[in-house]
């Protein structure tokens, strides 16, 4: 990696890291400098995304190894076109949650926040580039405890109580990730995630079942973290009792799972590793139509808007993992752009159900009739907008994530299935939606009288946030060719794990040693 790179690729872990600190240091009580150091850093982290994406856009997997010591020894940051993508794509949900945060005034209701907000950018940053499997799991305690401040954030029983359930799962999960990474490293004994793809290939059969043991439980982790069936009960509860700025933020949460299921999947149990290939590919499938079919299910159950954007969240996730468990170029070209399409979606619908929630006064998000409330034009066209991108029609990149994925699968023996469960949900997610918008909006039109609150007088940014995604979501229908072009080049590099091994161990290694 040239220094110039090397030096990019490690901002992106630093930044955060360093800003995190000043802020909690020296800024704590000043919340006005807090807020200008925050999104100095927001903007300087999408700088740098947009560097490494166009380093990685060249084709080059890079590696740099911290310290100068070297792989497997040392601890490496790898830059490709995923771990590029991934990072640009939290740079820039982190700015418009951040600019919404303190439009709003979310960042004045509780301790730290900005603090943890870059905190958990460090762990989401190190996560998407470490290319070490204990340093994931470092990456992932970072950004979960920062997680937790986040969670309870403004404060509530409600939030406390989902609050400690959270933090009661994930201690679990971090459980599960060492057990497993203990087996890994006492059969093959390295961690470094390229090592491993040589050693496993390598496995004698005496060996290969602990190695399958400690993959299907590294999958069950990551499918914790991603809310997969039947590990998804901690997040409706989680996520419909956040505020809506760290609700947002967590939409990225659940693709670190997919990006960890992505990464390990190919890299350490690809074709090249033999028997061990896709170890959990007969499980992850049926378990992602299952997510998809009770995640949209589940939007009838939701009796508010928050508790709505959660279950969706869980369905978009089931339609992720439908195109990745097949496990083809072809299948993970689409999955990738439905990363970008679902997070961002899924963030907008949070933002905006908190915005209707502020302005209904004690109705907040329950999916009830209520007096109409400020901006009701406005919001009832956003919450329309943020409905169609969730369930995937025209025009926004949901209907094109969609029809790419049913397109990458067409040669999957499964692909009658998976067709048929997407297309069922997305009929469900109109259904539901209709159900819910017309209570909100539509049948609320005829109850008397308007809330009125003066303290939303001349806030409009929380407004313009929340349209700011909605403008990318359709930024990424407009530039749907270019962008599939990147994801299907990044897709081809996830099936080439040769030039990953070169990369982090050198060319004498010739990919496989």
């Amino acid at each position: 990696m040239s220094l110039i790179v090397s030096y990019w690729v490690v901002a992106s872990v630093i930044m955060p890291a360093v800003m995190g600190a000043g802020i909690l240091l020296f800024l704590r009580h000043k919340l006005t400098l807090s807020r200008f150091a925050a999104i100095g850093s927001c903007l300087a982290m999408i700088v740098v995304a947009v560097v490494l994406v166009v380093e990685a856009n060249g084709g080059t997997i890079q590696s740099y190894a911290l310290g100068n010591w070297r792989a497997p020894f040392g601890i490496v940051l790898v830059l490709d076109r995923l771990s590029a993508m991934m990072v640009l794509l939290t740079a820039v949900l982190a700015l418009v949650v951040l600019v919404y945060a303190i439009s709003t005034g979310t960042d004045r209701k509780g301790w730290h926040f900005h603090p943890l907000f870059q905190f958990q950018l460090l762990g989401l940053n190190g996560a998407f580039l470490t290319g070490d499997l204990f340093n994931l799991f470092v990456f992932f305690e970072v950004l979960l405890i920062a997680s937790y401040g986040l969670m309870l954030h403004g404060q509530g029983g409600q939030r406390l109580k989902a609050g400690v359930q959270y933090v009661i799962i994930n201690l679990v999960g971090s459980t599960l990730f060492l057990v497993a990474v203990g087996l890994l490293y006492g059969v093959t004994g390295t961690l470094n995630m390229a090592d491993l793809a040589v050693r496993v290939a390598a496995a004698p059969p005496g060996d290969q079942g602990l190695i399958v043991a400690a993959g299907l439980l590294l999958t069950a982790v990551f499918a914790l973290k991603a809310a997969v069936v039947p590990l998804h009960f901690w997040l409706p509860g989680t996520y419909a009792a956040a505020t809506g700025t760290v609700a947002a933020l967590f939409a990225i949460m659940t693709k670190v799972g997919a990006y960890s299921i992505i990464r390990t999947s190919t890299l350490i149990f690809g074709e090249d590793a033999g028997g061990l290939a896709y170890v959990a590919g007969p499980w992850l499938l049926p378990a992602a139509l299952v997510t998809l079919l009770i995640g949209f299910v589940g939007l009838f159950a939701a009796r508010s808007l928050r508790g709505l954007a959660a279950w969706a969240v869980i369905g978009s996730m089931g339609t992720l993992l439908c195109a990745v468990s097949v496990f083809t170029v072809q299948s993970m070209g689409p999955a990738l752009y439905y990363i970008l399409h679902s997070t961002l979606a899924g963030a907008a619908l949070f933002l905006i159900v908190d915005l209707i929630a502020q302005r209904r006064a004690e109705h907040a998000d329950a999916i009830t009739l209520a007096p109409r409330f400020s901006q009701f034009e406005i919001l009832s066209g956003l919450f329309f907008l943020a409905a169609i991108a969730t369930v995937g029609l025209p025009p926004l990149s949901g209907f094109v994530g969609k029809l790419l994925i049913l397109d990458g699968v067409r040669a999957s023996p499964q692909a009658v299935w998976i067709w048929a469960v997407i297309l069922t949900t997305t009929v469900l997610g109109v259904l539901a939606f209709a159900r819910a918008g017309s209570a909100i909006f539509w049948k609320s039109t005829t109850v008397e009288g308007e809330i009125v609150l003066r303290a939303l007088r001349g806030k409009r940014g929380g407004v313009a946030a929340a349209g700011a995604l909605l403008l990318m979501l359709a930024g990424l229908t407009l530039l749907a060719g270019p962008v599939t072009t990147y994801t299907a080049a990044a897709a081809g590099q996830l099936f080439s794990p040769d030039q990953y091994i070169e990369a982090v161990l050198g060319p004498q290694s010739g990919g496989r040693r």
